[in-house]
């Protein structure tokens, strides 16, 4: 795989386009290349593709950045760190692309071309109707002088083409084994549109090959352009541009939505990273997830950590077929980790989304945190994201003048015979002295007069009591929620919600 390559000569490259979206087909392939990285100590270099300017902002710039910073995904070398190879920006190496084509063109290794769209579509309708291939088919490939000097009297302005070689071009895929591309089915492609802009079949392979790339691991999108960039490779090595080495290409297998018939769309639900930040998703979570879509670490296990995945990877043992999106096993996967953090870790990876839902200060005072932390057993088996925890914790931190009782909850619990139950309760936990305010007295008291007493089966007992206490028809246990949130402020919910009840 590395061939003749020291492991820590490794170098891959993960080039977002700074448009501030990343989907999860994006971060899947920085996450192989990520480890592929990582397993043989090399250097994964962040490359960005900012030469759209109608699409890239400094937001999306920025937003790129934080994003995989987020998920633990570290470059070697970029924009924001340096790097022997730079600048990272394509935006800033227009100056490199010129003189690079400067260099083909001199050594006949590209070639202007002068046809205008409306002969070229009229040559491909042609070939397509006589049964043959409708790529470009090598008009302007060795036109004379004096044709040439007819086209630039015309005011024609060329476009930059690849003189591609007449043989087929054979490469070992990592992911895919031999593929072959036939050179009928190879016209020479265009390097820079006829106003001087460099395209990507250009400026990707100049860059792998200026910042020493030994393995390219990209989508399966991308497969049709490699025998092109193969060959740029070739002919970038006979000028002197690189190090004259062609690099391993590995082809990614699709990403398919949940229907499964069609490529994830960065529209479709699920698709984009904010979601899974704004859902509170642990980015160890998520990233296992993602390995997943292609790769496993074993027939007979889903869960593990980076480390392992790092000290596991094997680009050979990626599938090529395309991979199926699951958001319910992504949830799952993501509460596996959740159970897997330390408690006070979980505490504090509450926090930001309880301080975003207003139920806590940015910087918790101990006596939250003390509260918080007691909270994480409660919770820590039953929620499957972060952003769950306001809905979770929240009737604990609130203050009286704010806390509510969710309207659907209300209507269907605070019913019928709820008053009843509601002061029976508070008559049985006023009873009890502040010393004797603990989960086990809690709950005798609540059973020997709800259900022993009035003959209550335990739903139609505590439900109202929950409510009555949390707001919601589901919340952590109920015992030890009464316990946390204290005496005074459980038995003021209590009659707090009878008074409700008396007003309607």
């Amino acid at each position: 795989m590395l061939g003749d390559l020291e492991p820590a000569a490794v170098r891959v490259r993960f080039p977002p386009s700074p448009t501030g979206l990343l989907t999860v087909g994006n971060i899947r392939s920085a996450l192989f290349n990520w480890a592929f990285a990582r397993h043989y100590g090399g250097k994964l270099v962040l490359r960005i593709e900012d030469t759209d300017t109608a699409r890239n902002t400094e937001e999306g710039y920025r937003y790129t950045l934080e994003s995989l910073q987020w998920l633990g995904l570290t470059w070697d070398e970029g924009p924001d760190n340096g790097g022997d190879f730079g600048p990272y920006k394509q935006s800033e190496r227009m100056d490199i692309y010129a003189d690079v084509v400067a260099k083909l063109l001199s050594a006949n290794r590209a070639y202007h071309c002068y046809c205008s769209q409306e002969e070229l579509d009229q040559r491909r309708e042609a070939a397509r109707t006589a049964g043959q291939h409708s790529g470009y088919d090598g008009h302007c490939r060795n036109l004379g002088p004096e044709q040439i000097q007819a086209y630039v009297d015309e005011g024609r302005r060329p476009v930059v083409r690849l003189r591609m070689p007449d043989r087929p071009i054979v490469f070992d895929d990592l992911v895919r084994g031999e593929i072959t591309f036939l050179p009928e089915n190879l016209g020479d492609y265009v390097l820079v549109r006829a106003n001087g802009y460099p395209l990507y079949p250009l400026v990707n392979p100049v860059d792998d090959a200026l910042m020493e790339i030994t393995h390219v691991l990209r989508g399966e999108d991308l497969l049709s352009s490699t025998p092109r960039q193969i060959a740029l490779y070739e002919a970038l090595a006979e000028i002197g541009i690189g190090s004259g080495r062609t690099p391993r290409f590995g082809h990614l297998p699709f990403v398919m939505g949940t229907e499964g018939n069609k490529k994830l769309s960065k529209r479709d639900p699920g698709a984009g990273l904010g979601e899974y930040m704004e859902r509170g998703f642990l980015p160890e979570g998520l990233l296992n997830y993602l390995a997943l879509l292609g790769w496993s670490i074993a027939d007979d296990r889903d869960v593990f950590t980076m480390a392992e995945m790092i000290a596991a990877f094997d680009i050979r043992k990626v599938n090529a077929n395309a991979a199926r999106f699951d958001p319910k096993k992504c949830e799952a996967i993501n509460a596996a980790h959740m159970r897997m953090l330390p408690q006070d870790d979980f505490a504090q990876r509450m926090v930001p989304f309880l301080a975003k839902a207003g139920v806590l200060p940015e910087q918790p005072s101990d006596e939250q945190l003390a509260v918080l932390r007691a909270a994480v057993p409660l919770v820590q088996e039953r929620m499957n994201a972060l952003g769950e925890s306001a809905d979770m914790l929240g009737f604990l931190f609130v203050d009286d003048a704010r806390f509510a009782v969710d309207p659907d909850a209300a209507a269907k619990v605070l019913t019928g015979d709820a008053d009843a139950v509601l002061a029976a309760a508070a008559k049985a936990l006023s009873d009890l002295g502040p010393a004797e305010w603990t989960t086990e007295a809690i709950e005798a008291a609540l059973r020997a007069s709800l259900i022993d007493g009035l003959g209550l089966k335990p739903k139609n007992a505590f439900g109202p009591v929950r409510v009555a206490i949390s707001g919601r028809r589901i919340s952590p246990p109920l015992f030890e929620s009464l316990e946390l949130l204290g005496r005074e402020k459980s038995l003021h919910r209590l009659e707090q919600a009878r008074r409700t009840l008396s007003a309607s």
